[in-house]
């Protein structure tokens, strides 16, 4: 796959563009209580130059008690122009850990109607090639972005609930293997074991290269097919709070696939409710 400012662009495309007046790049880190990494922290120590920095949780539904939730399109908006970004703007998105955070920023700009692409390997590939970081901040002007949002790319628990029993989308888990079976606790408090009825696990660590990039072509497509989905069909992509689902969603993207959507509650939401089936083993 070529560069695509879309979808996924690597370091020597980003590298060669990086003075470009429309060029915007953000810097999307965010990480795990058990990472011990302080994202905010590390971004004034060094980043890509002229990046701005964009708080997952700064970006969420503050209103709702899940997890990083898709946030009203007035939020959306807010966020975007305080780190003067917005239309005509060329936006590339990455994040410290390499593909992580930085998925779930790309798939709000697509679910707000904005073309951004993400950083293929992240920082790590960019720092380990020895491509300048800087602690200089940017300077920041308003810009004006124009917002159209498509609820077509999310799903709700009853959206999954229905595709659980009727079986019209595959729910794919993007959790790792352990999770997904239920043989380890849940790292949020008072979530059940296990996964919704019917799902396939693809733990998102499957769509690597071994430096921390995207698999292609007939690797990337071996991921999910070795874990029994079927890409001819609809998925709904989840994990354990919408995070790392989203980079399900961006593996199907680049394999142009282009009817999925993501389960923004995932099992944050699905594993509270005792009404709610749960499965444990193996997928089946």
């Amino acid at each position: 796959m070529t560069d695509d400012p879309a979808i996924l662009v690597s370091t020597d495309w980003l590298a060669q563009r990086l003075t470009s007046p429309d060029l915007r790049v953000i810097d999307a880190s965010w990480y795990l209580p058990d990472m011990n990494r302080d994202a905010f922290e590390e971004y004034g120590e060094a980043h890509i130059p002229g990046a701005r920095f964009l708080d997952l949780d700064d970006v969420s539904d503050s209103r709702s008690a899940l997890p990083h939730m898709a946030p009203p399109v007035e939020k959306f908006m807010s966020r975007m122009r305080r780190m003067g970004v917005g239309d005509g703007h060329t936006i590339v998105i990455y994040d410290g850990a390499g593909i992580f955070s930085a998925a779930r920023i790309w798939w709000l700009m697509k679910l707000f109607g904005q073309r951004a692409a993400l950083l293929d390997g992240g920082l790590p590939k960019w720092r380990a090639e020895g491509r300048p970081v800087t602690s200089d901040l940017p300077s920041i002007r308003d810009r004006h972005m124009t917002v159209t949002r498509h609820p077509d790319l999310m799903r709700d628990v009853t959206d999954v609930a229905q595709a659980a029993k009727l079986g019209h989308a595959q729910i794919v888990d993007a959790r790792g293997a352990p999770r997904f079976r239920g043989d380890e606790p849940e790292p949020r408090a008072g979530l059940r074991a296990g996964h919704i009825p019917g799902a396939r696990n693809v733990p998102y660590r499957s769509l690597f290269e071994a430096d921390g990039t995207m698999k292609r072509g007939d690797a990337l497509r071996a991921a999910f097919t070795e874990a029994g989905v079927d890409l001819s069909r609809p998925v709904i992509t989840s994990c354990g709070s919408g995070v790392t689902a989203a980079i399900l969603n961006l593996g199907l993207t680049v394999l142009g696939h282009g009817d999925h959507a993501l389960y923004d509650g995932s099992w944050a939401e699905w594993g509270m409710y005792e009404d709610l089936k749960v499965e444990t083993g193996e997928a089946h």
